[in-house]
């Protein structure tokens, strides 16, 4: 067992149940070293995202389908969703098809470049857990972010994940 091997299962072992604090350090964590790789390209997390969401959907999106799923996503502001898309067109990263924003073959090169770089990386920060532990994380985690967008919901008047 390596020395980091070694301090992961001591952390594990005396780690206290998780709770929302632990829940936002790690996911800040993970999110700061994907921030680090994006800001090499000149893109942040929520303009990644918006660039993910539109070349994965399946079909082209509109503007406003492409905020719905930024806002659902990331509970940010229309105002902050609809920047990262007008960011990305500045950068000819996304191009507007009629009603319709399309990832530009540069916008397609930039996540498979920040996909790679980020694999290793992601590779280091969730290799040696235990399946067991992550499908019982998976779980928890899902069950978490219900509940969560349901009391955002009753807060808002909003749909749930809206």
């Amino acid at each position: 067992m390596t020395t980091t091997d070694t301090a992961t299962a001591a952390t594990a072992a005396t780690a206290a149940p998780a709770d929302a604090r632990m829940l936002g350090l790690a996911h800040y964590a993970a999110r700061g070293v994907l921030e680090h790789v994006l800001a090499r390209h000149g893109v942040t997390f929520v303009q990644q995202l918006a660039l993910r969401t539109a070349a994965t959907a399946g079909e082209p999106l509109t503007g406003d389908e492409l905020v719905a799923r930024i806002r659902a996503a990331l509970k940010t502001s229309p105002a902050e969703a609809r920047a990262a898309l007008d960011a990305l067109r500045a950068k000819d990263l996304l191009l507007a098809d009629g009603p319709r924003l399309l990832p530009t073959d540069a916008g397609r090169a930039l996540l498979a470049t920040a996909t790679a770089e980020i694999a290793p990386l992601s590779a280091r920060v969730w290799g040696g857990i235990p399946a067991d532990d992550l499908a019982a994380a998976g779980r928890v985690l899902a069950l978490v972010a219900e509940r969560a967008d349901r009391e955002l919901a009753a807060l808002t008047g909003a749909a749930p994940g809206s």
